[in-house]
């Protein structure tokens, strides 16, 4: 079966990095475009970006676009998020998702906080 692990969260203050990793298995990983979402505390699941299986082509959410980064190795079946210049309002947990759309299969999240 499918299973994607984020991790790589944690409590980091404004304007600060962090990098989001999630190891996939269960499926042919370079074959699937994957998405990365999110979901804020009360707060509906937003999709945040995307790479395609096909040519590694990326779109990114307005709110995110120029501080993230999404990337894979097809090679390690993982899929990365880069988070620079972090804000209180990207607080949320952050799931990993089969499709392009973040509405396919999703792991365990790991949860960012942004906080002074």
């Amino acid at each position: 079966d499918v299973q994607l692990q984020a991790s790589g969260g944690g409590l980091v203050q404004p304007g600060g990095s962090l990098r989001l990793s999630c190891a996939a298995s269960g499926f042919t990983f370079s074959r699937y475009s994957m998405a990365w979402v999110r979901q804020a505390p009360g707060k509906e699941f937003q999709w945040v970006s995307n790479i395609n299986a096909a040519d590694s082509k990326t779109t990114y959410a307005d709110s995110v676009k120029g501080r993230f980064t999404i990337s894979r190795d097809n090679a390690k079946n993982t899929l990365y998020l880069q988070m620079n210049s972090l804000k209180p309002e990207d607080t949320a947990v952050y799931y990993c998702a089969q499709g392009p759309n973040g509405l396919g299969a999703r792991g365990q999240g790991t949860q960012v906080t942004v906080s002074s």
